[in-house]
């Protein structure tokens, strides 16, 4: 099975880039032109089409995870304004109490 046709695993090298690598812009999608096919062949270069995929692939990813993580992060600070919350209205419920 080549490298372009499997499914990264979580925590693969394939998530971890350099600082020097940008990451595909939408403009830079719709505006990508392919290379014709050689002699006798019709269509765009597969190797081309396929390393492009696999660097779309790669920023989707990235976004998908970046997106779990800012979900992650969301839920637990939900989590502890409800606990503040909570604290608060006991806390103002004592207080009512001892007047």
């Amino acid at each position: 099975m080549s490298v372009r046709n499997q499914r990264p695993t979580w925590g693969s090298a394939a998530t971890y880039r350099s600082g020097a690598y940008t990451s595909l812009l939408p403009w830079q999608v719709r505006e990508r032109r392919f290379k014709l096919a050689g002699l006798g062949r019709r269509g765009l270069a597969p190797d081309d089409v396929y390393a492009f995929l696999d660097r779309v692939a790669g920023d989707m990813a990235a976004v998908y995870a970046a997106l779990a993580a800012s979900r992650r992060e969301t839920a637990v600070i939900k989590d502890a304004l409800r606990r503040w919350q909570s604290d608060q209205a006991r806390a103002g419920d004592a207080r009512g109490n001892e007047r």
